[in-house]
């Protein structure tokens, strides 16, 4: 058991939870309205406190204290994919995290989100974002990584909100990208694409010699499950993936032909380890996948975390 306590929102399929337990906190709860991605947390994770509820009518009250307050808000209010409407978007859950922060007030908070929340047209909300939590008594900072810096295969961009109580403030950084480069989707998929015997595996693989580029979640409202529109597509032709939609399995001995990714390709993509298993129909586990926050990127951010937070013991809260 860890000294240190991590509450997760909007959970997901655990790609943000994973990369906080790995960093060394322990998770207290885990709330997530989406029952499919429930059913994925408790596959992999049995001991894990997982909350099956609206967020909106969530009571943080009985958390009170944790040290980590972490999440990936619905990211559709903020994305250029969407109509950017920000605050005025009913997903838009910035104002029930900023209420459990109050109600939980933890040493901490890290929220994801997708880089368009960087974008001008929300500089007044971020302003209004990091006023709210000085008032609660934290200094907050955003700040876009990239996953490929971190030892993932893909390109993706998020913004990171980091806010920790004020008197520790100028004790945390930001991880630095790590010095070895993420491996290629060759590298990465090559094993799996050979699954099934293929024997045009190994050539595929060295032809596969780039990154991926951002896997595309979609929403409940729009998308399937297939990797992304038109340029996403073309994208993923060069390195020699058909995008047009997800495999129910490597491709066959004779198969010819660009394959098409499987659900668990996508996710070791995505940076979860193959012993994660995303449960659910392929379109719903597809969903789940492209929303998620890679592991590796939230367990480098939590450490950092982690060690301002250890670093001296905070005055009682509240």
């Amino acid at each position: 058991m860890s000294q240190f306590t991590t509450l997760e929102i909007c959970a997901g399929a655990g790609g943000q939870a994973l990369g906080i337990h790995l960093a060394g906190f322990d998770h207290v709860g885990l709330v997530e309205i989406d029952t499919h991605a429930c059913h994925t947390l408790r596959f992999n994770r049995p001991e894990w406190n997982v909350i099956n509820a609206d967020l909106e009518h969530f009571d943080g009250r009985p958390f009170r204290g944790v040290d980590l307050l972490a999440g990936g808000l619905p990211c559709p209010p903020f994305s250029k994919a969407g109509k950017q409407l920000g605050e005025n978007d009913e997903r838009n859950l910035f104002p029930s995290a900023l209420r459990l922060v109050d109600e939980i007030r933890p040493k901490a908070i890290l929220i994801e989100n997708v880089r368009g929340l960087l974008d001008p047209i929300f500089a007044d909300y971020r302003n209004f974002l990091k006023n709210e939590l000085r008032k609660l008594g934290y200094a907050a900072h955003f700040h876009l990584l990239n996953a490929s810096d971190f030892g993932v295969p893909q390109h993706r961009w998020r913004v990171n909100l980091v806010a920790v109580r004020t008197e520790l403030s100028e004790l945390f950084t930001f991880p630095m990208p790590i010095l070895v480069s993420a491996p290629t989707v060759g590298e990465t998929l090559g094993d799996m694409m050979e699954a099934n015997g293929w024997l045009g595996a190994k050539d595929w693989a060295k032809g596969a010699s780039r990154i991926a580029p951002t896997i595309v979640g979609g929403s409940k409202k729009h998308g399937g499950p297939d990797l992304g529109p038109t340029r996403a597509r073309k994208s993923w032709a060069e390195i020699g993936v058909d995008g047009s939609g997800i495999a129910n399995s490597s491709p066959e001995v004779d198969f010819e032909g660009m394959p098409k990714l499987t659900v668990p390709m996508v996710a070791k993509i995505q940076g979860f380890p193959s012993s994660w298993t995303i449960v659910g129909k392929k379109t719903n586990a597809y969903r789940q996948v492209g929303n998620a926050f890679p592991p590796p990127v939230a367990q480098a951010v939590a450490e950092n975390i982690r060690h301002v937070i250890a670093s001296k013991p905070l005055l009682r809260v509240g």
